[in-house]
């Protein structure tokens, strides 16, 4: 007979685990700095050229946006 399989600790310390949620945050937080600050950027345009729609917020928005997202997606699929 087959012994059942052991459960997971979740306060296991492997050290491959724990890499990976460092991966992971590092990964957040470039894209919400990469997000922020493009929208910032924007921002400041808008206020210097003292335009009356936020054209230069959305469009920096969404550059940082599809930036970030390119950033997500080639770390991931690299498994850097």
């Amino acid at each position: 007979m087959a012994s059942p399989a052991k459960p997971t600790d979740p306060n296991n310390n492997n050290p491959d685990r724990l890499r990976a949620v460092a991966r992971y945050s590092g990964i957040g937080v470039q894209m919400a700095a990469t997000i922020g600050l493009s929208t910032w950027a924007g921002y400041w345009l808008d206020k210097h050229f003292q335009t009356e729609t936020p054209w230069f917020t959305l469009g920096l928005m969404l550059l940082g946006l599809f930036a970030a997202l390119y950033n997500v997606i080639r770390a991931v699929s690299n498994g850097e």
